[in-house]
């Protein structure tokens, strides 16, 4: 099978070289090969094996945040999920609450949605602006919780077919799990608790306030740098006098030294740059070797 082959089959469900970058939240960057929707699980059966089968290699995208898109076309089939694979449901079982999300569902509308029901243990993602798919893939976490605590179970699409990947199945460390980037993820199961939805709620509100006080808004991709053991990534990008560093179009944070920020039209290259400088001087005056918690399309270096 080649990719024409999927072209020809994916019809409408199929763009050829699409604009990736502008898909992300730093909304700069290049294009890829082809991007194909799937909005049911027919799609998914459908054009499945193509694009596993088209000796191009794929990368799932979900809201585009934590991912860096290199300036030119890159060979490379992107997939989004939208539709059947972005959907909210839950249920008691056994005096839990059992719920199923869609790979494409956004985090931060699940735990509002969750929270208003009384269902609690989420509410720590409001503060991810990503989807369930790409959350479970890095184990997303922040404000004391992250996936791993409430995933049971994840449903998979990949070279061999679907797979059931049950909790010790998953590895999940810290930003981690042992999903493949060729894996597309596409149901999650969490098991949450009965708890008071006034309480859940100013939870919420408590972890926004604090994010809008300490993160910067503007075109970034979240946090660049993963904490590394018994420190934090944006107290060493500090104290290597990172901040406001500029290279081109891109910048440091002034309001919090781990994100980067990046000018309307200006270039994905100068972001994964001025990383690879915070890094360098990062190491040069701590020792300590930061480690990117992005994902990258097109880039030599992913680290």
């Amino acid at each position: 099978m080649s990719l024409h082959d999927l072209v020809e089959r994916g019809g409408s469900r199929v763009h050829e070289h699409a604009d990736l970058g502008a898909r992300t939240t730093y909304r700069v960057g290049g294009s890829v090969r082809a991007l194909v929707t799937l909005s049911t699980h027919a799609d998914l059966d459908d054009l499945g094996p193509l694009i596993f089968s088209s000796a191009l290699p794929t990368v799932v995208i979900g809201n585009g945040s934590n991912l860096l898109v290199a300036e030119g076309e890159h060979d490379i089939i992107a997939v989004q999920l939208r539709g059947e694979f972005a959907t909210l449901v839950w249920h008691d079982e056994h005096g839990a609450v059992t719920v199923e999300a869609g790979a494409g569902f956004d985090l931060p509308v699940a735990a509002r949605r969750l929270a208003s029901a009384g269902v609690v243990g989420f509410e720590w993602a409001v503060g991810v602006p990503g989807s369930f798919g790409g959350a479970v893939s890095m184990n997303a976490g922040g404000h004391g919780s992250d996936m791993a605590a409430s995933v049971t179970l994840v449903h998979t699409y990949g070279p061999g077919g679907e797979r059931q990947w049950h909790h010790e199945e998953l590895g999940f460390g810290y930003r981690r799990s042992a999903l493949a980037s060729s894996e597309i993820v596409t149901d999650v199961t969490l098991r949450l608790a009965h708890g008071d939805a006034t309480s859940a709620l100013a939870t919420i509100k408590e972890i926004v306030h604090w994010r809008r006080e300490n993160q910067p808004g503007g075109q970034n991709g979240g946090s660049v740098f993963r904490n590394p053991e018994g420190d934090f990534a944006g107290r060493l990008i500090e104290a290597a006098n990172c901040k406001g560093l500029r290279q081109a179009s891109a910048v440091v944070s002034d309001k919090h030294a781990n994100f980067i920020l990046v000018d309307p039209g200006g270039s994905a290259n100068d972001v994964y740059a001025l990383m690879a400088t915070v890094r360098e001087r990062v190491l040069a005056s701590s020792g300590v070797e930061l480690v990117s918690e992005h994902r990258f399309v097109g880039f030599e270096d992913d680290r």
